[in-house]
């Protein structure tokens, strides 16, 4: 401490240009060499007093060649971290390693939009940071830390996510690509997505909705296509339903059992497998707001009211329905005629096919031999 004492006496008689020069003599001491804990405070505390009131400028160059060291010290760190210049506090914010998760959670709490996007384009982010980063974030926060293959989203993060994209195409294809979103709420998105577009292009043009209608559908089923059954949790579920289906287990019971727990990849493989539907028409069966498609299908296999509702509830946003629409729906069902079923369901089976047959593009991976 007497050190440091004399130090301190030392720098205040001193010039600029003498401390800026001890400075980096103490820096490069510093990144040359392997020391202690102690000897890594004391280096601090050496450099502390050195950077008082040195130039933007050189604390940015400063910030750069500590960030990228494992032994910087932490006091230092944290300073240049919280510099209201974003060229002092970036380049620690974005690659040192000396930062712990709670100094990043305050850093994203206080500081600007652009100390927020330099933190989200970090190694590694962890789920308290970006729960932050996607709620104070800006746009531009939010599209960098849905791309960051890095970052971890807690299910509130996800949900906080999910909610900004809606009005964000590009925000809905970045989360496209990732593989730890959700399945159900993927597909809950783009079902939103689509109908916010159907909305937007009939109160533009009401007089062509019909043809609107056909376009959003084709849009979204090129989205399921590009977006859905590549995820890896997906492969899981159509592994695990083929087995179910090979030793003659697939059933409605079956059905039962992944709705009720929530499964909803396993579910739309086992009903894909069993009304012979590509998956990305059962996808959109299960979480179009009309729940038409899904009662005729449910329907035309013989599944009873119990199973449809839990069908139903499983495609539902946050898997919730007002009572008056499920009394609705029960009505429905309960008049819809079996066989009629049946013959809607090949109907459309045949259409797939065609439209398969007639279309250049790559059709979604298959379920069920043609």
């Amino acid at each position: 401490m007497s050190f440091l004492h004399e130090l301190e006496v030392a720098v205040s008689r001193g010039s600029a240009e003498s401390r800026e020069r001890a400075l980096w003599y103490a820096t490069d001491i510093l990144i040359a060499g392997r020391y202690t804990d102690d000897e890594i405070w004391m280096f601090g505390e050496v450099i502390g007093l050195l950077e008082r009131d040195i130039a933007v400028a050189a604390r940015a160059q400063l910030a750069k060649r500590l960030a990228r060291i494992d032994n910087a010290p932490t006091r230092i760190i944290n300073k240049l971290a919280f510099d209201d210049s974003i060229d002092v506090a970036g380049p620690v914010l974005r690659r040192s390693e000396r930062l712990d998760c709670s100094a990043l959670v305050a850093n994203a709490r206080s500081k600007s939009q652009l100390h927020l996007l330099a933190i989200s384009q970090r190694k590694s982010i962890s789920e308290d940071v970006t729960d932050v980063l996607v709620t104070r974030g800006n746009q531009e926060v939010v599209r960098s830390v849905a791309k960051n293959d890095g970052a971890r989203f807690s299910d509130l993060g996800i949900l906080q996510i999910i909610k900004r994209s809606e009005s964000d195409s590009i925000l809905v294809e970045q989360l496209g690509r990732r593989k730890d979103i959700p399945r159900h709420l993927f597909q809950q998105l783009i079902a939103k997505a689509a109908h916010n577009v159907k909305k937007k292009l009939e109160d533009e043009h009401t007089a062509e909705a019909s043809q609107m209608q056909t376009m959003v559908t084709d849009v979204t089923g090129a989205l399921h296509a590009r977006f859905g059954p590549a995820s890896k949790s997906y492969f899981d579920a159509k592994r695990s339903v083929a087995r179910e289906r090979y030793v003659g287990d697939l059933n409605e019971n079956k059905i039962f059992e992944y709705a009720q727990s929530h499964k909803f990849e396993e579910v739309t493989a086992g009903l894909s497998l069993l009304c012979s539907l590509p998956v990305d028409v059962v996808e959109r069966a299960l979480i179009d707001k009309s729940k038409e498609t899904l009662l005729i299908l449910t329907k035309a296999l013989g599944f009873s009211w119990e199973t449809t509702m839990s069908l139903l509830f499983l495609g539902a946003p946050d898997h919730r329905i007002v009572s008056h629409d499920l009394d609705e729906m029960k009505r429905e069902f309960a008049g819809l005629n079996i066989e009629t079923s049946r013959s809607v369901l090949k109907t459309y089976q045949s259409r797939k096919l065609a439209a398969g047959a007639d279309s250049g593009e790559r059709r979604l991976p298959q379920l069920h031999s043609q």
